[in-house]
């Protein structure tokens, strides 16, 4: 019987460099750390780090909405702009930004290249 969700995970070429990322750029915290793993808390949801042992992620087609295949993690933030440039300084890279009815949303990837949004929703 299903009971739950145990994770949702990225795979990451530099487990050190992206565990710095996800902790001090976007405020998660570890739970458990090994070298080819790394379990963070996102406010009560498991994150996972897979290390491909210094092998590129794999590209998937993207554009300024997001990715076109996969799942993309959605963090909710209360200031886009402030968080916008926190991800710029530490090397993200933009992909879009868009304001609607449903809230602010920017789109985004990690040092690895893997897509993630922030949104402040309007609701």
């Amino acid at each position: 019987m299903i009971t739950g969700i145990q994770d949702i995970y990225y795979n990451v070429s530099d487990m050190d460099r992206a565990v710095q990322f996800y902790t001090k750029v976007i405020g998660m915290k570890v739970r458990f750390s090994e070298e080819h793993w790394t379990s963070l808390d996102a406010w009560g949801t498991n994150i996972g780090l897979h290390w491909t042992e210094g092998q590129p992620v794999p590209h998937s087609p993207r554009d300024s909405h997001g990715a076109h295949s996969g799942a993309t993690l959605t963090l909710k933030s209360n200031d886009v702009t402030m968080d916008k440039e926190k991800l710029i300084q530490a090397g993200a890279t933009i992909l879009g930004e868009m304001d609607a009815a449903w809230g602010h949303m920017l789109i985004f990837e990690d040092l690895d290249g893997n897509v993630l949004k922030l949104m402040n929703p309007k609701y």
